[in-house]
């Protein structure tokens, strides 16, 4: 094992596919010269050349219409957009285009392409170049949705994506690329639609994606210290959704808290909220607590901006609250159950 920033670690799995299959390629906006914004592409242009490494001009509709293009056509491209904000200027083309593609061609057509991006707030970069816009992605048939938190995953889930015959939107958050963790020497992947966990526990099921794992698991271990145990559940991919593991952490635990950062409203963790409620109603002990962010547009400044999106204290709220607590003093975004 070697210790790799989360960075480096996409930056291995971008060397290792391209190394290994010709038509890995990468395009997006300053990914060459200046070997991207947070770095992940450095150092790949003098290795790969012109030709594979392409970096283009602003126009999100321009070029990831080009890797729907070159999909179709047999190539794997991976299209970077800098902020997953930006991918809303091509919205015709992952959703109508890539998305659709495989069931409207009678299965005979696929689109191997990867669109990677990076989401979330922590930077004070307002309300058009923080937002978690996962959920959008999650409800569109035909597209995977990869969340990594940690170095391991994200180099393993990358490659695992390139491999895959259907569009990824490869989501990385923003304060995790310069994150440091063990990621194995020798070559690996980890197949889409299973989740992990992070940590066992016998009181509580937590299920969290991307950097919201880090505040989870800083919530278990001071939960601990109060002597509530909780399982933190990376989902690592949302789609697909690793739901066996999830309801077999329920069924066991009898309880349920969901960590997002993105808005309560329509997030991912209302319809996981959903699937345990269907299928395993009879093993909760507890109404099931959503901890999400406030519906609103993320502020510029930095302490507003923190108090928007969930923070550690308000994962152990909702913990608490689940096992019993009062929520008379609960916080914003933790009195979630309704």
């Amino acid at each position: 094992m070697a210790r790799m920033k989360y960075r480096d670690a996409l930056r291995a799995a971008l060397q290792e596919e391209m190394a290994a299959d010709e038509r890995v390629f990468c395009v997006g906006e300053g990914i060459g010269e200046r070997g991207g914004s947070y770095k992940v592409t450095d150092g790949l242009l003098a290795e790969f050349g012109r030709g594979r490494v392409i970096d283009t001009p602003l126009s999100e509709a321009g070029f990831v219409g080009l890797g729907v293009g070159a999909a179709i056509a047999g190539q794997r491209p991976v299209v970077e957009i800098l902020f997953i904000d930006f991918l809303l200027q091509a919205m015709d083309q992952v959703v109508n285009q890539a998305a659709k593609y495989r069931f409207m061609s009678g299965g005979e057509g696929r689109v191997p392409l990867v669109i990677r991006t990076q989401g979330g707030a922590g930077n004070s970069l307002a309300g058009q170049h923080s937002q978690s816009l996962e959920a959008l992605y999650y409800h569109i048939p035909g597209l995977k949705v990869v969340m990594p938190s940690t170095p391991r995953d994200a180099k393993g889930l990358l490659k695992a994506s390139i491999r895959d015959e259907d569009p990824v939107v490869f989501i990385e958050h923003k304060l995790l690329y310069m994150t440091e963790g063990e990621v194995p020497d020798e070559p690996y992947e980890i197949p889409l639609g299973r989740a992990e966990i992070k940590r066992a526990g016998h009181d509580v099921t937590l299920v969290t994606w991307s950097h919201m794992v880090l505040k989870s698991l800083e919530a278990a271990d001071k939960l601990a210290e109060e002597g509530i145990d909780v399982e933190v559940i990376d989902l690592r991919t949302l789609v697909p959704m690793d739901v066996p593991c999830i309801l077999e952490s329920v069924r066991r635990t009898g309880r349920l808290v969901v960590a997002q950062e993105a808005i309560k409203r329509g997030g991912v963790g209302s319809d996981v909220a959903a699937i345990v409620a269907e299928q395993a109603f009879d093993s909760l002990r507890a109404p099931i607590i959503r901890v999400a962010g406030m519906n609103t547009v993320i502020p510029f400044n930095l302490a507003l901006e923190k108090s928007a999106v969930p923070q550690v204290a308000d994962i152990i709220t909702g913990v608490r609250a689940v096992m019993g607590g009062s929520v008379d003093d609960q916080s914003r975004t933790a009195v979630a159950a309704g």
